[in-house]
């Protein structure tokens, strides 16, 4: 018997490979939740044997976190992209409001990374621009884990603060707009295909964090995609050639996930939807003043906990989104 067709095609021996791998790696977080129940099993049989308060006490808090991961692991399954499973490229764009909207995008910059820190994952900041007097004006960060990607996408849209703005002096409630899109950050494994004569290279000085180095040397570089007008800039490694091959992933990452969109838009096209696919459209409010509220317009979840929100706790958001897709 001879070897599956899908050996002699690269691509989908890749892509079998990615999917064996993330099946793998669910099957072990089950493994792990059951290994954790068989534990506080027999910590709870201990504790009724010796009639310790304590222990029981330990038992209720494990047996806390142990319901939280089993939710994580019921959400996971509704995570059936071909690409969930994969790291994220995070972009956040202050919108028009000068000094509000880029302290707004920073805000929303340390909600992100408080949410990443919370699940295990890794965050690098790739590239950013920073207010001319506070907040920053766009960044990208990296966020690396298993289903970093499946998770964000549902964060894609315009998320709207409105507040006090403590840069007025009269007191006055501002409204203010970010915008936020996500990509997979896969290895290339050949579904994009680029043509070097269709980009064109700059490269300059980096700014800020980084050290006298970068900043005397042109490390920094930016890549123009020219057919469809895409521009990816990455100045956080050190050298030329490290920031070179990370803007490329990242230009990779911007043109399949605008392959995905076009997807997306023609099977609802087919379905005959008239739903709007564009990921421009505003989906979440935050609103500080004169009360306190997170609402979320795609699935009208809401709460009131707004501090609970900007310190990372969105995965409410996150699973009624996803609930709301698979409806």
């Amino acid at each position: 018997m001879g070897a599956p067709d899908f050996w002699n095609d690269p691509k989908e021996a890749q892509q079998v490979a990615r999917q064996a791998k993330a099946l793998k790696a669910q099957v072990e977080e089950w493994e792990r939740a059951h290994g954790k129940w068989e534990d506080l099993e027999v910590l709870l049989e201990l504790a009724v044997e010796e009639d310790d308060e304590a222990t029981l006490q330990e038992a209720a808090q494990q047996l806390a976190d142990l319901e939280r991961e089993v939710e994580r692991l019921e959400l996971s399954t509704l995570l059936s992209g071909e690409y969930d499973d994969a790291d994220a490229i995070l972009h956040i764009h202050a919108g028009a409001g000068g000094t509000e909207a880029q302290d707004w995008a920073e805000m929303l910059t340390r909600m992100y990374t408080r949410w990443a820190e919370d699940h295990g994952y890794t965050v690098e900041v790739l590239d950013s621009l920073p207010g001319e007097e506070a907040g920053i004006k766009s960044i990208s960060l990296a966020v690396k884990g298993h289903r970093a990607y499946g998770y964000l996408k549902a964060e894609r849209g315009v998320h709207r603060l409105v507040r006090i703005s403590p840069f007025d002096a009269s007191g006055r409630r501002h409204t203010s707009f970010a915008s936020v899109t996500v990509e997979p950050d896969v290895e290339d494994d050949g579904e994009i295909e680029i043509d070097p004569s269709d980009l064109r290279i700059d490269t300059y000085r980096a700014s800020g964090a980084g050290g006298q180095h970068v900043n005397k040397t042109e490390s920094a570089v930016r890549i123009t995609h020219l057919p469809t007008g895409i521009v990816v800039q990455c100045q956080s490694e050190r050298s030329q050639h490290s920031n070179r091959d990370r803007a490329m992933r990242m230009l990779r990452a911007r043109l399949l996930q605008r392959k995905l969109e076009e997807q997306q838009k023609k099977m609802a096209e087919l379905r005959g939807e008239q739903a709007e696919i564009a990921w421009g459209s505003q989906i979440r409010s935050y609103v500080f003043q004169p009360y306190t509220m997170v609402k979320d317009h795609r699935t009208d979840a809401e709460t009131g906990n707004v501090q609970a929100v900007m310190d990372g706790e969105i995965d409410m958001f996150i699973e009624a989104y996803l609930r709301h897709k698979q409806s």
